[in-house]
């Protein structure tokens, strides 16, 4: 019979198995704080022509003024930009969102939430993603192409209109921005909760295992 024992080598083999590699945790801050200058400033250019009848509070803004929070903007777009894109290609590039994001299935998601809900999901190996998980951070991804291309076509709408008419018209493009980054922010709301709620995955961003 096969001997049960775990020897102190398997120990050391499991606590040092790496959760996050290094580019996905020096990747992942870059963008958040790249997407928290994004989303401040936005907020800033929003207020000086606002689509809803609604405003947001000048202490949660950056800029001071419509020409501050343009350029707030525009410096952290590029870093988000190279970073993102960066991160996009290492990740198809290694194989990491074949593996980590997919499957994606309709039973499988309606099943994790349903564990989710009544406290049932579990997070015993954090080198696999569960369905909701999978599906969150593949959304994303869709979410932050979106709200890059149309910040780009409302950027420049003359020399790229080509990405203002894929949403029909510049005014829509300001529509899909918006909600791209109430979405992004959601995302957010939910990504710190689960953070929050299992300490051991924000371990894992920060050192790796």
């Amino acid at each position: 019979m096969a001997s049960l024992t775990v020897t102190d080598e398997q120990v050391t083999a499991i606590k040092s198995k790496v959760i996050q590699p290094a580019w996905v945790r020096v990747m992942h801050w870059v963008n958040a704080f790249a997407m928290i200058l994004m989303i401040l400033s936005g907020w800033q250019i929003y207020n000086a022509s606002p689509l809803f009848d609604f405003r947001f509070p000048r202490e949660y803004t950056l800029g001071g003024w419509l020409g501050g929070g343009l350029l707030w903007h525009f410096a952290a777009m590029w870093l988000l930009m190279i970073n993102g894109l960066a991160y996009l290609i290492t990740g198809f590039a290694t194989g990491r969102f074949r593996k980590k994001l997919l499957p994606i299935t309709p039973s499988g998601v309606l099943h994790d939430v349903r564990a989710a809900l009544t406290f049932k999901l579990g997070h015993d190996d954090l080198t696999v993603y569960n369905y909701v998980q999978r599906l969150l951070y593949a959304g994303i991804i869709v979410v932050g192409v979106l709200i890059v291309l149309s910040g780009l076509g409302m950027w420049k709408p003359v020399q790229l209109y080509y990405l203002v008419m894929l949403f029909g018209d510049y005014p829509t493009a300001r529509y899909v921005h918006f909600f791209c980054m109430a979405a992004i922010c959601a995302f957010l709301v939910i990504h710190v909760l689960l953070a929050l709620l299992v300490p051991k995955s924000l371990r894992a961003m920060i050192i790796g295992r």
